[in-house]
């Protein structure tokens, strides 16, 4: 069994999101996807298993299996693309618990068929401006996250969060964001503590949420993302009739490991 380290949404070495592939040849049991996403130790790791003309996408953070994953979908199809499992003019369906998403080559970025994750305005509360150091322009929700809009890129760069106080938090999740400039349309960052992920670096599945909200601010349907993590990754999205968001990256093979078969 092999599985590979993918660098996405980037296409340079040691900056974008690490994600852990794992082509399965036969179904695994969760127990052991998840000793295998705890030792590869990345954000998310992908496992990957044909099913007719589908291919069965789960994705594990070393501590739980997440229901939709931007980064490790990317890294998915790009390890198929690169090793030729796929052929590059086709589509890969992928069927998960966000449904089906498809994979596609653009040029020469991997084009993402995704749902858009819309969120509630909402009033700020004392442990998120603590916690963040903020005073938000704008906040929503979900049942699982937050977003929060501030005022500009130095402040968005200079987070560093109580974590201790965050677990305090009625959400688990945090998108930070601002409005962008001449190069990018929004800057953002992540922070996933209950997920066992204090700072994602690049998050596909965040901007399921930002795209829609910049859109509407904006007023445009294709925008241009940075992540404005330490390791840093771009995307482009593009919203789409019927509540789906485009998100289009690239990637990059760092590692291939083959695991011991007597696992």
């Amino acid at each position: 069994m092999k599985t590979y380290t993918v660098n996405a949404f980037t296409h340079k070495p040691f900056t974008g999101n690490p994600a852990g592939v794992c082509l399965l040849d036969e179904p695994l049991n969760e127990e052991m996807m998840l000793h295998m996403a705890a030792e590869i130790n990345h954000s998310e790791t992908a496992f990957i298993l044909r099913e007719g003309d589908f291919f069965s996408l789960r994705w594990f953070t070393p501590k739980i299996e997440v229901s939709l994953c931007g980064h490790a979908t990317l890294s998915a199809a790009h390890i198929m693309f690169e090793n030729r499992l796929v052929d590059e003019g086709t589509a890969i369906q992928f069927s998960t618990k966000s449904g089906v998403l498809t994979a596609k080559k653009t040029g020469q970025m991997i084009e993402l068929d995704f749902p858009q994750v819309p969120l509630i305005s909402c009033e700020s509360n004392e442990i998120l401006e603590k916690a963040f150091g903020i005073s938000p322009l704008f906040t929503a929700k979900n049942e699982k996250r937050y977003l929060i809009e501030i005022d500009n890129l130095e402040k968005l760069k200079a987070i560093q969060p109580d974590f201790n106080l965050l677990k305090q938090s009625d959400r688990g999740a945090f998108i930070i964001t601002c409005k962008g400039d001449n190069k990018y349309d929004f800057y953002s960052r992540f922070f996933a503590p209950y997920a066992g992920i204090n700072e994602d670096p690049v998050t596909g599945s965040a901007h399921c949420s930002l795209a829609p909200h910049w859109g509407k601010k904006l007023q445009k349907k294709l925008l241009k993302a940075f992540q404005a993590s330490e390791r840093g990754g771009e995307m482009e999205c593009e919203l789409q009739v019927g509540n789906r968001v485009l998100l289009r990256g690239n990637a990059i093979t760092i590692s291939e490991i083959i695991w011991n078969e007597k696992l």
